[in-house]
């Protein structure tokens, strides 16, 4: 049975309280860098498919093809990324991001065909590896390192905050672009990005303090040993297999859910209106998990609520055509939309403490964020091939298979 984050880490008492006290400053401005990181690197994408197809004489298809890379690129950067961010912190690695992303979204505004376009979204994804949640939680974690409620309470006040990225931007994106052109859209939310985030983590970020070199070779040593004993023993690989199963679950009904909704016979604003209820949910889902998480295992908690995923996936082809019926499944699954983005690092820091954090939180990004470029991919060639009905049993699958391995990573 895994050792539960309470008892590996000390309690402390006013030195743990100030800590706290002087890292709200650096989660206040990580929350923004967040929220604005996701909107302008992820979220505004779907505002610009239709004029970028337009203007670039493409399909749909091709255009949602460089999001696809941009995703793909960031999986494939994230265990540097974490290697990087163990053994010299945030600050550079999130400032060089935040250059990087704002260069990236510049050029996005002047392609002119479909290979700068892609060239461009490689250049974003390398800058999301460095930038968004997967960097974001290394910082809130090593400053946290010996403090799990600082720790738990910061991650939580992140996600919340950063939840709100799609009801920001998708608006903000879509007045800009209809007032200024895609084009001039861009120019200011990159300028928004840069203004933004490049001093916020130039400045607010702390620069990790220099121990003499004897003290860092053994500290990297330290980190090398740690993941490598991870990486060949079993909870690890559970792990990555519940939260990568999770990730294509959530990334799938989060592409087609408002598509199935019309298909089962609702009007488009309903099915739009509670596919909008996921982003709610998923806060809900945060605060549900983290407090529980003082009481129960979290393993367990992640389970149980993977499990209610799979049944409400399986429940939607059955009750989905009533109004009633879609909004229970659609609640049901909802709670469990952002569970994970908290439920790992608890898991990572309970069992290998926080020295190698980011290096093994990189490695299981390969397939958790691969996941969630593919699967959804994979559930729109299941829908034409076979129907809605097998993709909703495939979610389903996948949440069990999530809810198992971290019932067996518990036990362990």
């Amino acid at each position: 049975m895994s050792a539960p984050a309470s008892s590996a880490v000390p309690v402390l008492g006013d030195g743990a309280q100030r800590r706290r006290r002087h890292g709200w400053p650096v989660i206040a401005a990580l929350a923004v860098t967040q929220t604005i990181g996701y909107g302008v690197l992820y979220y505004a994408f779907s505002v610009f498919l239709a004029p970028m197809a337009r203007d670039l004489h493409a399909t749909p298809a091709q255009i949602a093809a460089a999001l696809t890379l941009s995703i793909l690129i960031a999986a494939v950067c994230a265990p540097l990324v974490g290697r990087l961010l163990d053994a010299g912190g945030g600050r550079a690695l999130m400032t060089a991001g935040s250059l990087l992303g704002t260069a990236a979204v510049l050029a996005w505004s002047r392609v002119e065909s479909l290979p700068q376009l892609y060239a461009v979204f490689a250049l974003v994804g390398v800058a999301c590896s460095m930038v968004l949640y997967e960097a974001a939680f290394a910082v809130i974690v090593s400053l946290h390192a010996t403090d799990e409620r600082g720790r738990a309470n910061g991650l939580l006040a992140l996600t919340i905050v950063a939840g709100f990225a799609s009801s920001i931007f998708l608006p903000l994106t879509g007045l800009l672009v209809d007032r200024y052109g895609w084009r001039t859209a861009l120019v200011i939310l990159a300028l928004i990005y840069g203004t933004a985030a490049i001093p916020l983590h130039a400045l607010v970020l702390r620069r990790r303090t220099r121990t003499a070199s004897t003290q860092a070779s053994a500290t990297a040593q330290e980190r090398a040993a740690i993941v490598k004993a991870a990486t060949r023993a079993r909870p690890f690989w559970l792990l990555v297999i519940a939260f990568t199963a999770s990730g294509g679950a959530v990334a799938t009904v989060a592409v087609l859910l408002i598509t199935y909704l019309i298909h089962l016979g609702h009007p488009p604003v309903l099915a739009a209106t509670l596919a909008g209820l996921l982003g709610v949910l998923s806060v809900t889902g945060r605060l549900v998990t983290t407090g529980l998480q003082t009481r129960l295992p979290a393993a367990l908690i992640a389970a149980a609520i993977f499990a209610l995923q799979g049944v409400a996936a399986l429940a939607l082809p059955l009750i989905g055509r009533s109004v009633a019926g879609a909004i229970g499944a659609v609640l049901l699954f909802g709670l469990g939309f952002g569970i994970a983005s908290i439920t790992l690092p608890h898991l990572l820091v309970g069992r290998y403490g926080t020295a190698a954090y980011a290096s093994l939180a990189g490695r299981i990004a390969v397939f958790s964020v691969a996941d969630k470029a593919l699967a959804p991919l994979g559930a729109l060639a299941l829908a034409q091939a076979a129907g809605y009905g097998w993709v909703m049993g495939a979610v389903a699958a996948a949440c069990a298979i999530s809810a198992f391995a971290l019932v067996a990573y518990h036990r362990l």
